[in-house]
């Protein structure tokens, strides 16, 4: 498996993204431990979670944290080498909504829980998962200052945050900022901005449903033609394919695709061998 760095942390250029193993249609425990190893076994080090990976209602808040931690206990092997991504500030009251909280407080809070839940002293890499519109930005990326001074948090990053957002976060934790985790996909390009800003910057970019979505990941061929003409003559499945054209964007650009079955996370992380040409990534970007 091919590394990237997120700070000063040497992980896979593949992650996993853990949500689709905690909301609604997840796999039973076992299956979403399974798929956990699974992608332990293909050389993945790189876990992505948040305390809102969860079926709606406060009663499951932590779920993914909790079933990370749980895998990583039982795995066969050393597990000190992975790095788990969690998040706070996102919240899923009810069905269908989605709230956040950026209060200072609150996001202290927030990553001192998750810690426990993951079973760690220091969280090796938080992020505050969604700007807050009732709180001002800097004072939520001051809690984040602040867990690091404290080391609750060994790495600080931001997601879904605009290149404005992205430079005061950055200023405000003294250029600690390591990572942002934006959504971008061949169906969500709107953050090609805050990707280029990220490899200018030399922080991380993590795209978020890098395969356009739970729903949609499954028809990713046949609503981009021009992905499934290139997959099919490298023999290669189209979702394959995108995660080695994200990763040709940038050597700071590390896809977390989400998966509830072993095969479909062995299956991504083959996209580290492929080299996509000039005209083929020219072919791909203009699609």
């Amino acid at each position: 498996m091919k590394t990237r760095t997120i700070g000063d942390v040497t992980v896979s250029a593949i992650g996993l993204g853990g949500m689709p193993l905690s909301i609604e249609g997840r796999p039973d425990e076992k299956q979403g431990i399974a798929t956990i190893h699974a992608a332990l076994e293909q050389g993945i080090t790189l876990i992505d979670t948040a305390d809102a990976y969860h079926q709606a209602g406060k009663a499951e808040v932590g779920h993914n944290e909790l079933l990370i931690a749980k895998a990583l206990k039982s795995y066969h092997a050393d597990t000190d080498q992975v790095l788990v991504a969690t998040k706070g500030g996102h919240l899923r009251p009810e069905a269908g909504s989605w709230a956040q909280n950026g209060d200072p407080a609150y996001l202290k809070e927030a990553a001192k829980a998750s810690a426990k839940r993951l079973g760690v002293e220091t969280i090796g890499l938080y992020q505050f998962h969604r700007p807050d519109p009732a709180v001002p930005y800097a004072d939520s990326i001051g809690a984040l200052a602040e867990l690091l001074d404290e080391g609750v948090i060994r790495m600080a990053g931001i997601s879904n945050a605009t290149p404005d957002q992205i430079r005061e976060a950055n200023a405000v934790l003294d250029e600690r900022l390591v990572s942002v985790q934006n959504q971008y996909s061949p169906a969500f390009r709107s953050s090609e901005a805050e990707l280029v800003l990220c490899d200018e910057m030399g922080i991380a970019f993590l795209p978020w449903s890098p395969l356009g979505g739970i729903t949609n990941a499954g028809e990713l061929g046949a609503k981009h033609a021009v992905f499934a003409e290139i997959a099919n003559a490298r023999r290669v499945t189209p979702q394959v394919l995108t995660l080695a054209w994200e990763l040709a964007k940038s050597e700071l650009v590390i896809p977390i695709p989400g998966s509830t079955r072993p095969q479909t996370i062995m299956n991504s992380a083959t996209a580290t061998s492929i080299k996509l040409s000039a005209d083929e990534i020219q072919r791909l970007d203009a699609a």
